[in-house]
């Protein structure tokens, strides 16, 4: 009878157990799991105080990349290269620079109208197209005179612009993409070869890009290829060289602006672009001016190729 009644106690306890059993497994379900959201957040925390650190790591070595391009430039007042390269390593980080005179890009306030065009053309506008843009480029930056009537400003209401041209100086390159008809395509091709902070017409025969110079007047492909190699030579094979109408919209003089290129390659992988442009001073209290800055991350698929030199 006893055995019975036990059998029986245990018969009814059986769903409490099931029950209690059930309970402890939810618990430890709900620990486990908020011990991986736990996890997880330390993690992130982790990461994005790494990200944070470089960030501003990144940040001091652009200043030091950009003060020694500027010793660079500056360390011989005799000579002053108009482009040049090198790379340091410091803490975790590579760093690869690159300067050259900013007039080795054209000039959008004050180029002639034959070397925007030709720029154009070079980068596979139709000569029609390239003329059309040009004219828009022109009139953007160029004054109305007193009384003067804006024939332009009918071209961008067409347009369904909200803003007529500014008739005045490109504030910066990027100011290019709100002239009226010019198609984001064209305004990415064009961006690195043109720049508003040379106070240059002319571009720098010994730092221009090929696109550049096969920009300029009657330059044929064959006279193309003699100018590179004439540079090669040096400066002086370039003043005897006989560039008829191109001869008008180079020099070989340098800026008083330079580009800055830095390049910041971490070794968690991250990498990080820097650009500046610099105007030197003479007679100031600091040998130096950034007048232009720009931050950008390049895709994770980039590779910083550089050797240390």
């Amino acid at each position: 009878m006893a055995y019975e009644t036990q059998v029986r106690d245990a018969d009814a306890l059986e769903p409490c157990r099931g029950f209690i059993l059930l309970a402890v497994l939810w618990i430890i379900g709900a620990l486990a799991t908020l011990a991986m959201i736990y996890a997880l957040y330390v993690h992130e925390t982790f990461v994005d105080f790494v990200e944070h650190d470089e960030r501003l790591q990144a940040q001091a070595l652009a200043i030091s990349g950009v003060e020694l391009a500027i010793y660079q430039l500056t360390k011989d007042p005799n000579t002053r290269p108009v482009e040049g390269q090198f790379t340091f390593v410091q803490g975790n980080a590579t760093v690869a620079v690159t300067f050259s005179s900013e007039n080795s890009r054209i000039d959008l306030n004050l180029a002639p109208r034959e070397l925007i065009e030709g720029l154009l053309t070079g980068l596979g506008v139709q000569p029609d197209e390239a003329s059309s843009y040009t004219d828009r480029i022109v009139a953007w930056r160029t004054p109305l005179k007193t009384g003067q009537s804006d024939a332009e400003e009918q071209r961008y209401q067409e347009a369904g612009k909200t803003y007529g041209p500014r008739h005045g100086p490109f504030q910066h390159p990027e100011e290019l993409a709100l002239v009226a008809d010019m198609p984001g395509s064209l305004f990415n091709r064009i961006m690195p070869y043109v720049t508003v902070y040379s106070g240059r017409p002319e571009v720098n025969v010994l730092a221009a890009s090929p696109q550049v110079l096969a920009a300029l007047p009657e330059m044929t492909p064959d006279r193309l290829q003699l100018l590179l190699a004439l540079r090669q030579a040096g400066p002086q094979a370039v003043a005897r060289a006989q560039l008829g109408a191109a001869a008008s919209s180079i020099t070989l003089d340098d800026s008083r602006t330079n580009r800055v290129a830095i390049d910041i390659q971490f070794d968690s992988g991250r990498r990080m672009h820097k650009e500046a442009v610099v105007m030197l001073m003479d007679r100031d209290s600091e040998p130096y001016r950034i007048v232009w800055w720009s931050d950008r991350t390049p895709p994770a698929s980039d590779s910083l190729d550089v050797g240390i030199r």
